[in-house]
């Protein structure tokens, strides 16, 4: 039996080809583990997003509760011992 020669060129070609496959697997499954990461992390943002607006809400209310105007009114009476203004005190503008 006679084996036939391979030649430089075919062996060249082989392993060009066979090169080019490992670099397109390889680009492969770095594309799809990055789409992966991409998509932890877009999660992650949104869950974040939804932490940060649920915070906004809470002190939205607690705003509105701190402004109100009984709040207001007890405060200044109570701490700051305002009280009423007398007929005298108050200045009308006449136009």
């Amino acid at each position: 039996m006679v084996r036939k020669k391979i030649g430089r060129k075919t062996i060249l070609a082989g392993a060009a080809a066979g090169l080019l496959s490992i670099l397109t697997l390889t680009f492969y499954i770095w594309h799809l583990t990055e789409n992966v990461r991409l998509g932890y992390e877009i999660n992650q943002g949104e869950n974040r997003l939804k932490a940060l607006n649920a915070d906004i809400k809470k002190l939205r209310t607690r705003k509105a509760a701190l402004l109100s105007l009984e709040r207001v009114e007890k405060t200044a009476r109570g701490e700051l011992k305002l009280a009423d203004p007398r007929e005298d005190q108050i200045a009308y503008e006449i136009r």
